[in-house]
């Protein structure tokens, strides 16, 4: 089914409760937003699903610089979104409430995105393969672990530089109640798999699976 009763969206997502039925539906729900909803709603630049399509077919919209083929692309958090007409760029983030939102970035910080490793597979030849929270599947021969970030290099597909999960580190979150705020790594109990952040002076403790090291 390409849709989805707009009473049952994911809480992250920017739509009203009012309105058509129905809205698109994504593969990946609980991690992004449908292009058509990006474009349509949020940045209003096509008015419906034939013009995005239209747009869509001349390769007018990238997605981390791929030209996109489906109104149903999901745009993941961190994404960058580029209309080639206008030469603008977007990336898809969170608000402080918790609700994706889009901010517009300049082109240097269009080509690069931050992705945090949630496994890591060594293959034949000793060679390893870092495998993202966005659904990478990147080998590199960087030193970095599961629960580090990684600085992508969206031009070169290739990874710029690893961003330890370490006390001191920025950090994201992107799950949970404290899902959109962001704080600096205090603590880390691996073993608990939990670690106290400071989220605008006060101390929270959340999963290390809600949030990743950004800087």
């Amino acid at each position: 089914m390409t849709h989805l009763k707009r009473q049952k969206t994911p809480r992250k997502w920017p739509v009203t409760k009012k309105g058509t039925k129905y809205v698109v539906r994504t593969p990946e729900m609980n991690k992004g937003l449908p292009a058509l909803i990006i474009l349509r709603d949020m940045l209003k630049v096509v008015q419906n699903r034939k013009e995005l399509k239209k747009s869509i077919n001349a390769k007018h919209v990238l997605v981390n610089w791929k030209p996109i083929i489906d109104v149903r692309k999901s745009v993941l958090l961190l994404d960058v979104i580029t209309l080639v007409p206008s030469k603008k760029n977007y990336r898809l983030g969170l608000s402080k409430t918790g609700k994706f939102e889009i901010v517009e970035i300049p082109e240097k910080e269009s080509v690069i995105k931050i992705s945090k490793i949630v496994n890591k597979k060594i293959l034949k030849g000793k060679k390893t393969q870092l495998n993202l929270s966005d659904g990478r599947n990147i080998l590199s021969e960087i030193k970095c672990d599961v629960d580090d970030s990684v600085l992508i290099d969206l031009k070169n597909r290739k990874i710029e530089k690893c961003i330890p999960l370490r006390e001191g580190t920025k950090a994201i979150i992107f799950e949970g109640k404290h899902s959109g705020k962001s704080g600096v790594i205090k603590k880390i109990a691996k073993e608990k798999k939990i670690a106290e952040l400071d989220v605008d002076g006060k101390k929270t403790n959340v999963l290390i699976k809600q949030f990743m090291a950004v800087e």
